[in-house]
């Protein structure tokens, strides 16, 4: 069952509305279990579920990892090949450094990492936006308070969020892991978030 954006616009939208509050409820639920059973509960199938959930009725391929190249704007994420191993990577990365990195920085990791790989055909901003916000509340101890979340400000002003993407990207080609504006971004949103006056 599938909706597609240029056969019914309208309903496609609606769609991509209601996928993102399930899959914040998703989201709350765990980072429930994050905080009780701390890193070891942050895995690929977390990140399956998110992305499933974040495209239900708009893609057929929802959390899987996609079997075939993917072009998003100048970026040309890694072989598809490449990707099972890369997730593997990247959950080791979060693994090994979830008490050496601060939860800004760990936050900056998943946002960044995951999009760099682009594990799946479609949601991988979603998925990514879901998993930083995550990573933060867990590793910060506790849900960051605030009537708007962090994923959805980003959605409201994406310019600066692609901008450190891109900044992120370019030390990376460069040989460097540096992602310091991909940091000061997010701590920026969490005081944005947190001093929302409206917050619960």
């Amino acid at each position: 069952m599938l909706v597609r954006s240029h056969d019914d616009r309208v309903l496609f939208d609606l769609m991509q509305e209601k996928n993102l509050l399930r899959q914040y409820d998703y989201l709350l639920n765990s980072i429930d279990i994050g905080l009780s059973q701390g890193p070891g509960s942050f895995d690929k199938y977390f990140l399956w579920a998110l992305n499933h959930i974040a495209v239900a009725n708009i893609s057929q391929f929802g959390g899987r990892f996609r079997n075939e190249p993917i072009y998003v704007g100048n970026h040309n994420p890694p072989h598809y090949k490449n990707v099972p191993d890369l997730i593997d990577r990247f959950i080791s990365f979060v693994h090994e450094n979830w008490f050496i990195l601060t939860p800004t920085m760990l936050a900056a990791y998943g946002l960044w990492r995951l999009n760099w790989i682009h594990p799946f055909i479609e949601g991988n901003g979603r998925t990514a936006r879901a998993v930083s916000y995550y990573l933060l509340c867990v590793r910060g101890g506790a849900l960051l308070g605030g009537k708007k979340i962090i994923p959805e400000l980003i959605r409201e002003n994406r310019e600066p969020y692609v901008k450190a993407l891109i900044a992120a990207d370019r030390k990376w080609d460069n040989g460097d892991f540096d992602l310091s504006e991909m940091e000061s971004y997010l701590a920026r949103l969490a005081l944005q978030q947190a001093s929302d006056e409206n917050g619960v």
